[in-house]
């Protein structure tokens, strides 16, 4: 078992996974910084200096001045204010990783260019296009293509 342990801890997938989760945790706390202390609170005073923190709705009819007034009484509450801090964050990581992951592909595609290629004319297989003998039927590629232009 300590065997496979070894194996599975030693295999790249498992480091960079472990990396990515190391940084995604970093970056979800710059994140959410970046939404509750420098997007809300300009936000806020936009629609008239409310704290989104202190949106939310007590279920047992007492009104509360704050959130944290509400959860020391024990009220059952609604917090849509941080429903919406989460929505934003939410959708700032989301972009973020759009954008990365458009960053990365632009420099570093994912999938290898194909080898340009051509079609033999006698088994109609692919091969690659400077090919001057078939690979699956052995046809001369070159005479064909001179016999065909001379046509």
């Amino acid at each position: 078992m300590f065997k496979d342990f070894k194996a599975f801890i030693s295999k790249g997938n498992a480091l960079g996974m472990a990396v990515g989760i190391v940084i995604g945790a970093a970056f979800t706390s710059i994140v959410n910084s970046l939404v509750n202390d420098i997007i809300m609170p300009p936000l806020g005073l936009l629609i008239g200096n409310v704290d989104f923190t202190n949106l939310f709705i007590s279920l047992n009819g007492t009104h509360y001045d704050t959130l944290k007034a509400a959860q020391s009484a024990g009220a059952p509450t609604i917090n849509y204010g941080m429903f919406i801090n989460n929505i934003i964050s939410f959708l700032i990581i989301a972009f973020s990783v759009f954008l990365i992951i458009k960053l990365v592909s632009k420099y570093m595609p994912l999938e290898p260019k194909q080898p340009a290629t051509k079609e033999c004319p006698y088994c109609l297989s692919a091969v690659p296009e400077k090919a001057t003998k078939c690979l699956h039927c052995t046809s001369e590629l070159i005479e064909q293509e001179s016999r065909t232009s001379s046509l």
